[in-house]
């Protein structure tokens, strides 16, 4: 068993791997890999996500080896090679604690464990559906594209002190759009024939307004820095929809990031407005209507058979219980009840049929019934 020493160590080279493969990001292609793994797991640490990419880059969704069974139905496939994962350690403090640590928290990290995950590749079971599958389907098409950027748009000039603005495109000296830190606006390229390209460019420049604005800690950024910066945030974004703009967001991204400082620098600070951006298109294209997955064919309750039913009651059951997360727990529960509605009725309608078969068994008279109760 390995002693105290050889755990350090090893956490150690976990961290150090993770560094090494970050600053390897110079190229174009390991950089898009990166970007893709942050698309993925924006609400992981940012030492979680540097973790999951230095041992599996093409890791899309990870979990323990029991949430597959009990959350997915999915069970992992032998000789998986677990990711790695740190884990906050936290302790009940005692008042001797408290003092020497000179805070008044009654619990606190202590330390960190490193947890076993799985990508789903390293699973079987049942399909794993995504809500960022079917988005992606829908903003394939022109109009919801253009849906999304007017919405965002929208928002930004009402719900923000930012204002956006659109002017022709021949005025801005070959530039898709810009932001004016002086005056807090942004400014696009409103004749942009491309939709996604014109959406990419406004994520962008919100990524300047949020990193770069005169009361930003980071408006002194050199230059390469902060278009490496805005763009690698727009490539994530535009991923997190389905929307792939490597042609252009990779090529633009190593024009500027020419050495390792400066990705390795901006790293942080990416994931930070990467995942702002992310929550507010979320939210967007859920009020557009864009994340109604249509049906899925395998969840449709009429044609499952009492046997899938029975089982997707309980699966549901199970999921319901685990559910951590408000909006989430109350969808699962609506699901829950459909189900179960559509089992009552079916059974109803068994009974109902098996009584008109069988005339000969007849219902318990009145009277008979009273006796029974107590």
């Amino acid at each position: 068993m390995p002693n105290k020493a050889d755990v350090k160590a090893w956490k150690a080279q976990l961290v150090a791997q993770a560094e090494q493969q970050i600053l390897k990001l110079t190229d174009s292609d390991q950089f898009k890999k990166y970007l893709n793994t942050l698309a993925k797991f924006h609400r992981y640490s940012a030492r979680n996500i540097d973790l999951i990419y230095a041992q599996n880059p093409q890791a899309t969704q990870v979990a323990g080896f029991k949430q597959w069974q009990k959350a997915f139905n999915r069970t992992v496939n032998r000789g998986a090679k677990a990711i790695r994962i740190a884990a906050p350690i936290i302790k009940k403090l005692t008042p001797a604690e408290q003092k020497h640590l000179d805070t008044t928290d009654e619990r606190a990290i202590v330390g960190y464990r490193y947890l076993p995950v799985f990508d789903v590749a390293q699973t079987s079971g049942e399909p794993v559906l995504s809500a960022k599958d079917f988005v992606k389907e829908n903003l394939a098409d022109h109009q919801n594209v253009t849906s999304l950027y007017n919405a965002f748009k929208d928002y930004l000039n009402q719900q923000t002190d930012l204002k956006v603005s659109e002017v022709p495109l021949a005025t801005l000296d070959g530039a898709k759009g810009y932001f004016q830190p002086n005056t807090n606006e942004i400014v696009i390229g409103g004749d942009e024939p491309d939709n996604a390209l014109k959406l990419k460019t406004l994520y962008h420049e919100y990524a300047h307004s949020q990193l770069h604005g005169l009361k930003s800690a980071f408006k002194d950024r050199p230059r390469a820095y902060q278009e490496t910066q805005a763009e690698a945030v727009a490539y994530v974004a535009m991923q997190n929809i389905g929307v792939d703009t490597s042609n252009y967001s990779l090529g633009y991204v190593a024009t500027w990031a020419k050495d390792k400082a400066v990705i390795h620098s901006a790293l942080s600070e990416i994931q930070q407005v990467s995942n702002k951006v992310i929550e507010l298109s979320d939210g967007l294209t859920k009020q557009l209507g864009l994340q109604e997955a249509p049906k899925d064919p395998e969840h449709d309750l009429k044609k499952l058979s009492a046997h899938d039913l029975n089982k997707s009651y309980q699966g549901l059951q199970q999921q319901v219980q685990q559910a951590t997360n408000p909006q989430q727990k109350s969808e699962l529960q609506n699901k829950l009840n459909d189900v179960h509605q559509k089992i009552s009725k079916r059974t109803q309608k068994q009974l109902q049929a098996f009584s008109e078969q069988n005339p000969a068994i007849k219902q318990p008279e009145h009277n008979a019934a009273k006796t029974l109760k107590r």
